[in-house]
């Protein structure tokens, strides 16, 4: 009997849970994490029998998001690996939080993602058309974009 309560407990416990929908944000646009990390990034050598030091990987950071619709290089002008100016005008902005997590609800079609820096724009991903850091958005998904900002590094 009690081997009969444990099938059976464990049965409606399966039912019960394969019944449940999975959480999924509605609409669609882009979410993500920005990282920040700094400073040489080289391959180090170590001392015989030493362990080479971890390379880091990035911080978690707060940042404005900044969303253009799809930009190319020669819509922008530059200055020290930052975007000083950039033609037309921006369609959403949003800050991620503590973690660098953001999301931000968008139409379908194409964008160019900025972070907003001290001194400008920071975007690091180009395509073969020389668009900025191209994104496509698509009707009810989410598309993932995880932004390093890593302009004040060696590698």
């Amino acid at each position: 009997m009690k081997q009969f309560l444990t099938i059976l407990t464990l049965s409606l416990t399966v039912v019960l849970f394969s019944q449940c929908k999975t959480m999924k944000s509605k609409g669609q646009g882009i979410k993500g994490q920005v990282t920040w990390i700094e400073g040489n990034q080289m391959p180090m050598i170590s001392e015989e029998g030493e362990a080479a030091p971890e390379r880091k990987t990035g911080e978690p950071i707060q940042r404005k998001i900044i969303i253009y619709p799809l930009t190319k290089i020669s819509d922008t002008k530059m200055e020290n690996s930052l975007f000083t100016a950039v033609d037309g005008k921006p369609i959403a902005e949003v800050e991620s939080d503590e973690e660098g997590n953001f999301e931000v609800e968008l139409a379908p079609g194409q964008y160019s993602v900025f972070t907003q820096e001290e001194d400008g724009l920071f975007a690091n991903s180009f395509d073969l058309n020389g668009n900025i850091q191209p994104i496509q958005v698509e009707k009810g998904n989410w598309s993932e974009l995880n932004i390093l900002v890593n302009y004040k590094a060696a590698y």
